[in-house]
């Protein structure tokens, strides 16, 4: 009696049969064939959309604790005024608080070495995720007590689709070198033997300010995130 092959198995053998001359083609690079390797460079840019800011505040008083109320008081004032501009609690943090001696005499002086006062310090960082806001924020800190301003700094909120742009470019970089390098030795670019990603960073504009009464204008400039990667390519003949 003759079997009458399952459609499962008639499937099966199908794509055993497909597969066959692919898993003939698809041999190993012998480890002394001829390679090329390259690395390639890539970058893409945006417009920031966040601002992150260090401001300070810094109160001196003969008085440890005078000084430290002055400089605490100071920092309140400016976290109720952000709660008026908008920005988020998540969006601000004490990055420093510090209290430290004034010394005077000592030293070249004729006079002994003895504290005069102390010197409090309050410092907090902030992201303004509405660059709109970003000049009204500034100057309202300043107003209420702010004394510092020691970084301003632009980003993205989400940078990945950046990065990925970076990255195909980086890719294609590295595949247009290998291409002009095989062609200048006088041999054919095989398949891509492996692929690996570098150190990448982001290059933040550097802001332009300009202090005015109203308001603090600020040029968030461009943002460049840059990707790097190193391709390793057969050769043939």
């Amino acid at each position: 009696m003759r079997m009458i092959p399952r459609p499962a198995a008639l499937l099966t053998a199908a794509c055993l049969v497909g597969l066959a001359p692919l898993a003939a083609t698809a041999q190993p690079t012998p480890p002394d064939a001829p390679r090329l390797t390259v690395t390639g460079d890539g970058s893409a840019t945006a417009t920031p959309d966040m601002a992150t800011i260090s401001l300070g505040i810094t109160a001196e008083n003969p008085e440890a604790g005078v000084a430290m109320d002055t400089a605490s008081q100071a920092a309140e004032a400016i976290l109720a005024r952000l709660d008026t501009l908008g920005i988020e609690p998540r969006d601000r943090q004490t990055s420093d608080l510090s209290l430290q001696p004034l010394w005077a005499g000592g030293y070249d002086s004729a006079e002994d070495r003895r504290i005069t006062g102390y010197e409090a310090r309050n410092t907090l960082t902030v992201r303004v995720r509405d660059l709109e806001k970003l000049g009204d924020v500034l100057q309202a800190v300043l107003e209420d007590g702010a004394n510092q301003l020691s970084g301003l700094s632009f980003g993205l909120q989400n940078p990945d689709p950046v990065l990925e742009a970076a990255r195909r470019d980086a890719v294609a970089d590295a595949m247009a070198r290998a291409q002009v390098l095989a062609e200048a030795a006088g041999v054919s670019l095989g398949r891509v033997l492996s692929i690996s990603e570098g150190g990448g960073g982001y290059a933040p504009p550097a802001p332009m300010m300009e202090m005015r009464a109203a308001s603090v204008p600020v040029a968030a400039g461009e943002a460049e995130l840059s990707s790097s990667v190193t391709m390793e390519f057969a050769l043939g003949e």
